[in-house]
């Protein structure tokens, strides 16, 4: 069989800027892939580089070619498993470049067998959770209506950035105007570990459900602190990257976070969530900043989680692909006539 493969930069803005602990963004800038077998059908994914991780729009395009090569050499969008190996083999490290192929590939072999990816998988649509709405760092005044905004769209579960000197102030701000939503902090490694136990006590006062990354990735003994001393279940997402991460924060967090731009693919994500579950732990999907050509894909995974936050697409003033229904957070993975991972040009 014959593959053709192609790729281009998109420069996505954002509708608001967006901020954590870290900095700022205002847009996001995707690399999308297409993998096109003999009958012209396409398999579509997406890239969506962070710098935090090492890698850019430039490194994505650099190695694109080489991991485009081995898939067009095995020529096969059902050999994954090959694939993938092919993939890792070629390039070491760069996961956000090797996820947007693994997708492309899943996307093109469901749509094949014409069915949805999760479908594929043999899940369970109806067992996904619901994705959170993040509403990043601001002023207080800001966050309050972002936040109403979000419940007023009805979005029932929100996820709140921290990591200034104001976090009591804003998850106050939030709380009058979301009194019954569910809502989650994250600090993006902001906090020392005793400022995190401190801020678990009165964030649980305020029924927040839990924390995600209050520490530094490069203090797992600090992550260990807070996770023995915390009002709150804590997360972990900085700090749980690869596969081989999972064992070594068992002890130190209650979830483990997964994005597929940091586990480089479809199939090493699935080992990833069986790895956490097998060490006691919850399992939660996360996104950066993406496009539908991988968030969509990311959705096929949810009825293996407990929680989501795929909510990278709803941040964009405009994105060029369609995807899994997110409206409201529920992730609409009923309609089993949308092969593949459900991602489509919106001018198809």
């Amino acid at each position: 069989m014959t593959l053709e493969t192609e790729f281009e930069r998109v420069s996505l803005p954002l509708e608001n800027p967006f901020t954590i602990s870290r900095g700022t963004q205002t847009e996001a800038v995707n690399v999308v892939v297409r993998i096109s077998d003999e009958g012209g059908m396409t398999g579509v994914g997406g890239a969506a580089p962070s710098t935090h991780y090492g890698e850019t729009a430039d490194t994505v395009e650099a190695v694109l070619p080489a991991l485009l090569d081995a898939v067009e050499r095995v020529g096969d969008p059902h050999a994954l498993h090959e694939i993938e190996g092919e993939l890792a083999a070629v390039v070491n490290g760069n996961p956000a470049a090797r996820a947007a192929v693994s997708i492309a590939v899943h996307d093109l072999a469901a749509k094949r067998l014409g069915v949805p990816l999760h479908r594929l998988w043999g899940l369970d649509p109806s067992a996904a959770p619901a994705t959170s709405y993040t509403v990043g760092l601001d002023e207080t005044e800001r966050v309050r209506e972002k936040a109403a905004e979000a419940v007023e769209a009805g979005y029932p579960v929100l996820k709140i950035k921290l990591g200034t000197d104001r976090d009591r102030e804003l998850i106050d701000a939030v709380r009058e105007v979301a009194p019954d939503a569910r809502i989650r902090v994250d600090a993006n490694e902001a906090w020392t570990p005793r400022e995190a136990v401190d801020k678990s006590q009165w964030l649980a006062d305020r029924d927040v459900e839990f924390v995600e990354q209050p520490v530094s990735a490069e203090d797992p003994e600090g992550l260990r602190f807070v996770y023995e001393r915390s009002a709150l279940p804590i997360a972990a997402d900085e700090s749980c990257v690869t596969l081989s991460d999972v064992p070594a924060i068992a002890d130190r967090c209650d979830i483990a976070n997964l994005k597929l731009m940091k586990t480089g693919g479809l199939l090493e994500a699935r080992r990833m969530i069986a790895t956490a579950r097998a060490h006691g732990l919850e399992v939660m999907c996360g996104c950066m900043i993406e496009s539908n050509a991988s968030i969509a894909a990311a959705a096929q995974l949810t009825p293996l989680l407990d929680y989501a936050d795929l909510d990278g697409s709803l941040l964009l003033a405009e994105d060029p692909y369609d995807g899994v229904d997110l409206s409201g957070g529920e992730i609409g993975l009923g309609d089993r006539d949308r092969a593949g991972t459900g991602a489509r040009l919106r001018t198809e």
